[in-house]
């Protein structure tokens, strides 16, 4: 594979270093420091991007992705990011973890939700990870350092792959020495970035009329889940290193803030249930948990019994759970997120003719809700209308083009389709977005082949073609 950062991350895994003058850095425009400019930010973020999809897997629930993509944007709005176009990956991951990558790329640990225990905290992180991209810490660094962009970034992404992979303390044991020191070394001059951030982010949520104490109450969640371990790991292996200076600086920042009530989020609760229910390897255990909690408050209820319903469709007992839908439908009808849910019990019930009149009728009254057209096109593919589910994923792809899963699904419902030429396509474009270009080169050339008689088909598959070696030469420069 010819990726520059996948082949640097096997170099590091290997424990060697690179070479200043293996490193090259072109200056275009807009530049922070003469050293890297956005738009190079941007190219290294999205080759990064790609090396990671390579080798981590995404979660790919489009409603708890929907949500996500709201409350970030939402934010942006109030940061201080000149360009806040953003890219998100969700990771099936128990760990408390969020990090930024230069570029507007935002990654999310699934345990953050569980960890998390209001929208204000959860979106107080967010706010963090906004504020390391406004402040291009990642280019201060390089600034910093001269001469050690590429191995920065190689190294987060080595660092990066085994917290998603393996978990935070797995992956603190499955790194040598040398990276251990590595990795202390960058986040010594983070520390500051650390601090920066924090303050930024703060600012963020003051601005987004946000309970800015969710920070303090973020951190003292951090705090106790660290005193959990027996040996303590060390701080300058951790993302994002918590300590009780830390957490009294922020207490200090907010001290003064005048008490006023923070409405709660229902559907950050309803979110966060959904989440434990999709990720929960112990659904026994999580259906007790949610039956005590409809007795814990109104908020609390309704996503207890929201969880609770989607565990019971999970093991069949669909008749209880479409009773505790109906129940949360009778008192929140206008929750889209409801009713998707509700429509997700017939599908899993079996019951189709019932699940197309319901989706029929939500998308006539969100015509643009890329949650909904996915949950049809999963539909259609469960009801073996392969060519309407081929439709439906077309106008995801067309809506979505940089999102992988939505490519990966569109090659397999072309095929069972029996649209082989376009199931090459597909593939070509989910191989291009995780970086693997020698085999997208592969499908398109196949596809090309197969378009022989149609020459509108071969000019466009043909020119994918000129652009894929483009985006080749363009990685190897980075």
């Amino acid at each position: 594979m010819k990726i520059r950062s996948i082949l640097i991350l096997l170099i590091i895994s290997a424990g060697f270093q690179l070479k200043s003058d293996e490193i090259v850095l072109p200056t275009i425009g807009d530049t922070l420091s003469g050293i890297v400019s956005t738009q190079q930010e941007y190219r290294m973020g999205q080759s990064w991007l790609k090396a990671f999809r390579s080798q981590v897997r995404e979660f790919n629930d489009p409603l708890i992705k929907s949500y996500l993509e709201n409350l970030l944007y939402n934010l942006a709005t109030y940061s201080e990011l000149d360009n806040p176009k953003l890219e998100i990956i969700l990771i099936p991951n128990n760990t408390i973890n969020a990090f930024a990558v230069p570029g507007g790329i935002i990654g999310v640990h699934t345990g953050l939700f569980e960890y998390a225990e209001t929208e204000d905290q959860f979106a107080s992180v967010m706010a963090h990870e906004l504020a390391h991209l406004s402040q291009r810490h990642f280019a201060r660094r390089i600034e910093n350092n001269k001469d050690n962009s590429i191995a920065g970034l190689a190294g987060l992404l080595a660092g990066l792959v085994l917290a998603s992979t393996l978990g935070g303390d797995a992956a603190m044991a499955a790194m040598t020495a040398g990276q251990a020191f590595a990795a202390e070394n960058r986040l010594r001059y983070s520390r500051a970035n650390e601090k920066e951030a924090d303050r930024i982010g703060l600012k963020t949520m003051k601005k987004a009329n946000r309970d800015p104490r969710a920070s303090t109450q973020m951190f003292e969640i951090m705090l106790k889940k660290l005193r959990q371990y027996g040996d303590r790991p060390p701080e300058f292996l951790l993302t994002h290193p918590v300590t009780e200076k830390r957490l009294a600086d922020a207490k200090s920042r907010t001290i003064n803030e005048p008490r006023k009530f923070y409405e709660s989020s229902l559907t950050y609760h309803f979110i966060r249930a959904r989440v434990k229910a999709l990720t929960s390897n112990n659904l026994k255990d999580l259906k007790v948990e949610f039956t005590n909690d409809i007795t814990k408050g109104y908020n609390t209820e309704l996503a207890a019994q929201y969880g609770l319903a989607l565990i019971l469709s999970k093991k069949n007992e669909h008749e209880e759970a479409r009773r505790v839908m109906n129940e949360l439908l009778t008192s929140q009808p206008d929750q889209i997120l409801l009713t998707y849910s509700d429509i997700e019990l017939d599908i899993n019930a079996t019951l189709m003719s019932r699940a197309f009149k319901k989706i029929d009728n939500a998308l006539s009254r969100n015509p643009d809700n890329t949650a909904l057209l996915s949950l049809r096109a999963d539909a259609f593919w469960k009801n073996k209308e392969f060519q309407k589910s081929a439709g439906d994923y077309r106008k995801l792809v067309s809506q979505n083009p940089s999102v992988p899963h939505y490519w990966y699904q569109l090659a397999e419902v072309e095929g069972l389709a029996g649209n082989i030429r376009d199931v090459h396509t597909a593939r070509a474009e989910y191989f291009i977005l995780i970086g693997s270009y020698e085999k997208a080169e592969d499908h398109l050339a196949i596809a090309r082949r197969l378009s022989s008689g149609d020459f509108k088909k071969n000019a466009t598959i043909a020119q994918r073609i000129n652009e894929l070696k483009s985006m080749q030469a363009d990685a190897e420069k980075i």
